[in-house]
């Protein structure tokens, strides 16, 4: 090649890398303004990102930096509890416990489980001695689905949560006299809530919480809250209000802003996403910093109901000043499908998938197409970066009975595959899960699938009986073929603690020869609230590998934490280690 020609082309490919971020993701980081050589506020100066992108051989594919394993595997369904006592309307993994808090709503005064002897039954009404000894709030073991009922005064109902730095689960809002409260539940085998029914200053009904960097919460929206706040501490009430200017101009005839896309930056603003509109806000000044594109096609949030994630943020052992992050948003409806669904007319729902890089300087919508409609999803963001999209209709939208035609069939979504090969059908389930339905993610890299109750109560001689059976899905990663390639992590060698920028080792078994740090990552996952097709605070961190190195029967791993809590606010996560693209079961850790 002449000196001229390759010139050229050396040109030719720098000037893609700077305005083409769809086409280079983050292999060409350092030939982007801003790539920091070192840590902090430092220079900015070339250097090669860690981990270094593979060559692809056999066995595998490239995948973002690391080789993939291949199969054709479809997940596989099973049944993990015939009865899980309350509905599954709201799910969250406790952290270090690993057990499920399931609760719906205490209006219907029924669950499929009484109050254990010894708790006394909610007074509903003292003037006429009615009372409640029902259970509307449950822990279940993940490993041998013991259930625990807890008591619950006031009504969670269509409500949010979070959990703190200490892994206390802060539920905030729900129907009525539970609409200003806000109730801890802290991470033990023996803990009962506590409830502070006037910690808020807004009714907050279908509202959404959002962790700050700091560890505090942030809460936004509800039915006739046009505005947000900020969580006070425990036993504190909250009397300030700051108006939101987005949730005003995107209140629709049929609402569609509520339980808004709410997403951590990782230069510590709030992304909010409502109805069909974005912004980014600071939590410190409480100033809109910018506006995005309109996302076309109809409406994302309740009861449009589409589902949201912020995609896996990619970290280095040394880290651009500017760490992307990209937003994606699937399904939904038509603007007014919530209207005609109250005439019996159920309309197809949305089919496409965006995408926007929040931090570019021209941000726009990349457009995809599912292989069906979906609306009333979860999102759920798998150990190795895959996302998947479970539960949720074909036809209608949020609502009693305004759903038709389940989507049985989970999508695996590849986030960093090319365009045309990003999507892919799974295993069907058998049970339809409809309005009120959940999915989160388990250590043992399982997929947890509840709820569905699309009736005023608990009701079962229906279109859509209220679910209370609770499957688990094996996704493909876990297919048996591929079980000699998923690591194991050392709990006695690796950390249950680290501080912000630590290196750190994680001790992984593996018997497999030719590891390293190309096909080799750590992933951090923190545990998602989940609740009418979104999932509050759900967040992962691929973390930057300095070194890996054989080590008994296994490999020491070393790892860098995350820099700050822009990007990891502090708190519980699950630390997996992926190897081409199979994870081990997760062990917790906590960012401090």
């Amino acid at each position: 090649m002449r000196a001229s020609t390759r010139v050229i082309w050396t040109v030719s490919v720098l000037m893609l890398a700077a305005v083409s971020e769809a086409i280079f993701p983050l292999p060409f980081l350092p030939f982007l303004p801003g790539f920091n050589h070192g840590h902090g506020n430092g220079a900015a100066k070339a250097v090669k990102p860690q981990p270094a992108a593979a060559v692809a051989g056999k066995g595998g594919r490239r995948r973002g930096g690391s080789m993939e394993a291949q199969t054709n595997w479809g997940g596989k369904w099973e049944i993990f509890l015939q009865n899980s006592g309350v509905s599954g309307m709201h799910a969250i993994l406790m952290p270090v416990i690993n057990k499920v808090q399931y609760y719906d709503a205490t209006i219907w005064r029924i669950s499929k489980i009484k109050l254990p002897p010894g708790v006394p039954c909610h007074v509903v009404d003292a003037k006429t001695n009615r009372i409640d000894c029902w259970a509307h709030s449950v822990l279940i073991d993940v490993n041998n689905g013991a259930i625990k009922p807890l008591s619950l005064a006031t009504d969670t109902w269509c409500s949010s949560g979070g959990l703190t730095k200490n892994g206390t689960l802060v539920s905030t809002g729900g129907y009525n006299g539970g609409a200003n409260t806000a109730r801890y539940l802290a991470s033990c085998d023996n803990c009962v809530w506590e409830e502070y029914p006037q910690a808020l200053a807004a009714k907050r009904w279908y509202s959404t919480q959002a962790t700050l960097p700091d560890g505090k919460f942030f809460v936004i929206g509800g039915r006739d809250a046009l505005n947000y706040e900020y969580i006070p501490e425990e036993g504190q009430n909250n009397r300030k209000l700051y108006d939101s200017l987005l949730l005003k101009q995107t209140d629709d005839p049929e609402e569609n802003n509520l339980y808004p896309f709410v997403w951590l930056n990782t230069d510590g603003n709030l992304f909010i996403f409502a109805n069909n509109r974005s912004i980014l806000l600071s939590p410190k000044t409480n100033q809109v910093i910018r506006e995005f594109p309109q996302l076309p096609g109809g409406a994302r949030n309740y009861p449009g109901s589409g589902s949201s994630a912020l995609l896996p943020i990619q970290l280095y052992v040394k880290n651009p000043k500017v760490i992307p992050a990209e937003v994606l948003v699937c399904g939904g409806t038509k603007q007014d499908s919530y209207y005609r669904a109250g005439r019996r007319t159920f309309d197809p729902a949305l089919q496409d998938c965006a995408r926007i890089r929040i931090n570019s300087a021209k941000p726009r919508w990349k457009t995809e197409m599912m292989p069906t409609p979906r609306v009333m999803s979860d999102t759920v963001i798998l150990p190795n970066g895959d996302i998947l999209l479970v539960n949720g209709a074909k036809r209608g939208c949020s609502g009693w009975g305004y759903g038709k035609d389940p989507a049985f069939s989970p999508i695996l979504y590849k986030p960093r595959a090319p365009r045309a090969k990003r999507f892919k059908e799974l295993q069907a389930s058998t049970i339809p899960r409809m309005y009120h339905s959940t999915a989160i993610i388990l250590p043992d890299g399982k997929v947890l699938v509840g709820g569905s109750n699309t009736n005023d109560g608990y009701k079962y001689n229906v279109e859509f009986p209220t679910e209370l059976r609770v499957e688990k899905f094996s996704p493909p990663y876990l297919d048996p073929a591929l079980a000699n390639m998923r690591p194991k992590i050392v709990a006695a060698g690796t950390p249950k603690q680290v501080r912000y920028g630590q290196f750190f080792n994680v001790k992984a078994d593996l018997n497999q020869k030719g590891v390293t740090k190309e096909n080799l990552k750590v992933t951090m996952l923190a545990p998602a609230f989940t609740t009418h097709s979104i999932s509050m605070n759900m967040r992962m961190l691929i973390l930057g590998v300095a070194d890996v190195k054989p080590a008994g029967a296994g490999y020491d791993i070393q790892a860098v934490a995350p820099p700050n809590g822009n990007i990891a606010p502090p708190g519980y996560y699950l630390l997996f280690a992926v190897h081409k693209g199979v994870p081990s079961t997760g062990e917790w850790i906590q960012v401090v």
